[in-house]
């Protein structure tokens, strides 16, 4: 079915542990700007028991109204279901979500029953008139593809860490509780256990502080003065992809298209060249410091302070003053 006189922003919340997830609180800055500019507001979702303290950092991140749908289900087709009625309902213009593997598989699924696109791993957005211009990659994360999905609503999910968060402490906001029932023939999948993945957990999206390494750092004894300066700075260590491929470091700390998308605090770049691939994963970090033996090095044109030099030179100098400075 489609809709007609559409207006607003709906932003689907994913939970974990009754807490916002990170990537959507980012999704609601950037909700909250877009609707402002339109003289509209944003509605976010959050499906679920017991949501009313998650749904206060909601309002923080950007809501204006919040819908709480309590449904005990958490299997991909309940909220399927769920969300569409409200769709139904409320009629927005937008649906956002962060693009999470459970998003990923929800959002499709729900642009198809409106009969409309859906744009995945969005990672940046434009305002064009009343047109929204979506940044997506595609071929592997190799190309950065500018989408326009004519049909309404349009429906994204977009990559965590493209966007900054931004915590409104005094703001808040009308609660909406609603009853959907889900049909029990509705549900194809039944969860019989959770089981967490067992291996290095590495939460580059929220760090404050990231040290990465390229290929300038030589070979992975080198990259090991990476690893050091991050501890010393009290961040967690990214990575270029050659990096990755070289085998110096696991593929859970890649930073770049086909990575993690990050917006730090502080965020130095170690013999890094600055390929497009790279720069658009971390382009925005609040203050950038690379270090690279080439003057002419791209990664300096983004870079709020260069250090031209061989990083597996500069970097035990750094170290050595950090210290010095903390020590005080």
């Amino acid at each position: 079915m489609k809709l007609n006189d559409t207006k607003n922003i709906m932003v689907y919340v994913e939970t974990a542990d009754k807490a916002p997830i990170n990537c959507a609180l980012e999704i609601l800055g950037k909700a909250n700007e877009i609707a402002k500019a339109k003289g509209e507001e944003v509605t976010a979702v959050l499906i679920g028991k017991d949501l009313e303290e998650a749904a206060k950092t909601v309002f923080q991140a950007g809501a204006d109204k919040v819908i709480i749908a309590e449904n005990e289900n958490s299997q991909v087709e309940s909220h399927r279901a769920v969300l569409t009625e409200l769709v139904k309902k409320y009629k927005p213009a937008v649906i956002m979500a962060g693009a999470t593997q459970f998003a990923k598989d929800l959002m499709p699924v729900v642009a198809k029953r409106f009969e409309t696109g859906c744009a995945v791993d969005v990672l940046n957005i434009k305002c064009e008139g009343e047109k929204l211009v979506l940044t997506c990659p595609v071929y592997g994360g190799t190309v950065l593809n500018d989408v326009v999905i004519k049909e309404t609503p349009v429906v994204m999910s977009v990559r965590s860490g493209a966007f900054a968060k931004n915590l409104v402490p005094e703001r808040t906001g009308e609660i909406i509780k609603e009853n959907i029932e889900v049909p029990a023939q509705a549900l194809l999948t039944k969860i019989i256990d959770v089981v967490k993945e067992i291996g290095e957990q590495v939460n580059l999206e929220e760090a404050d502080v990231i040290v990465s390494g390229g290929r300038g750092m030589g070979t992975k004894e080198n990259f090991e003065l990476v690893k050091q300066l991050a501890d010393v700075c009290g961040g967690v260590v990214g990575a270029t992809r050659p990096a990755i491929e070289d085998e110096w470091i696991p593929r859970s700390h890649q930073v770049g298209q086909s990575g993690k998308i990050v917006s730090p605090k502080l965020y130095i770049a170690c013999g890094i060249s600055g390929a497009t691939q790279h720069l658009s994963g971390m382009i925005g970090s609040e203050y950038i410091v690379a270090i690279n033996k080439d003057e002419d090095a791209p990664i300096f044109d983004v870079a709020d302070v260069g250090i031209v030099g061989d990083a597996v030179k500069v970097i035990p100098l750094l170290i050595e003053e950090i210290k010095k400075i903390k020590s005080m």
